[in-house]
């Protein structure tokens, strides 16, 4: 067991204190935690968040800085402090976990017009999601807490994610010039630190798991089994290309009536509302040789 000093050393910020050790305490590498959560790979930096007047932690090399709310100051409190520091550093605390200092994978997000103006789509170089997942509100996205932070934008309206890829709605309040760049770094940022995208039990609270939807499907007749085949080979994947999804909702086989969930980019969108109704229209009685079929198409 090393002993380890430590040095109080002001800084141009009142609020902020640097106690200095007389050793290395990372591997070169610097951290920032704002909250004991963001602390989790940091021992040293959750215990110094029980401290009630801590606000943010800094380890750097050779260092730990803290910045305090104003409830102190910190010549009432800053050796006590000190102390603390000194005794679990030469107690062989740990500072940061291996974890915190492994590497961030490389994450690239690019963002992509989709026909409906109101609508980006976000791509991701890595899959995201198991499946398709549409929020249209804060309430409704408690299963994904990366849905639920998108929604403390204020422009954010609809969030559409599949596979590897966000499409993100906005309000007209705004221009996508204007939060282009803000939306893509902060997926950037959250995706490269491992944050949960979707919560575990989320497939299965939103009846989204395959043997729910393989169940679904089998419960259907024919004619509706073969309308979503339809869709799923030759509809969706140029929808899914412009960050959108289509869902089969029902057929009525007296009024010979087919209605479709429209989500993502599709959703809201007059001309892709008119172009896709009529183009599902016409495949789905050339191909079940039935001219009376008619297509309502819903905007999710």
């Amino acid at each position: 067991m090393a002993q380890t000093k430590i040095s109080i050393i002001p800084t141009s910020n009142e609020t902020i204190l640097k106690f200095e050790a007389d050793r290395f305490l990372t591997n070169h590498n610097s951290f920032e935690f704002n909250n004991i959560d963001d602390a989790k790979h940091s021992p040293l930096a959750q215990q110094l968040f029980y401290l009630p007047f801590v606000k943010k932690v800094y380890i750097a090399s050779n260092f730990i800085a803290i910045e305090r709310y104003n409830i102190v100051e910190w010549k009432d409190v800053q050796d006590e402090v000190a102390q603390q520091i000194e005794d679990y550093l030469s107690n062989d605390g740990i500072v940061v976990t291996e974890e915190a200092i492994k590497p961030k994978a490389a994450v690239t997000v690019y963002a992509e017009s989709t026909p409906n103006p109101g609508v980006l789509k976000f791509v991701c170089n890595k899959v995201l999601v198991p499946g398709i997942f549409e929020f249209t509100s804060i309430e409704d996205a408690k299963p994904s807490p990366l849905a639920t932070a998108l929604f403390q934008f204020p422009f954010v309206k609809n969030i559409y994610m599949e596979k590897n890829f966000i499409s993100v709605t906005k309000f007209d309040i705004v221009e996508w010039e204007d939060i282009t760049i803000q939306v893509r770094e902060f997926l950037k940022s959250y995706i490269e630190d491992g944050k949960t995208i979707l919560n575990d039990d989320a497939p299965k609270k939103l009846n989204k798991t395959e043997e729910a939807i393989e169940q679904k499907f089998e419960a259907l007749d024919d004619t509706s089994k073969n309308i979503i085949n339809i869709l799923e080979e030759y509809i969706k994947p140029a929808v899914e290309s412009d960050g959108g999804n289509i869902e089969f909702k029902s057929y009525d086989a007296k009024t010979k009536k087919v209605e479709v969930l429209l989500q993502g980019a599709c959703s809201g969108c007059p001309s892709s509302t008119f172009t896709l109704k009529n183009g599902i229209e016409s495949m789905l009685k050339e191909m079940l040789n039935d001219n009376s079929i008619t297509v309502n198409a819903i905007n999710g």
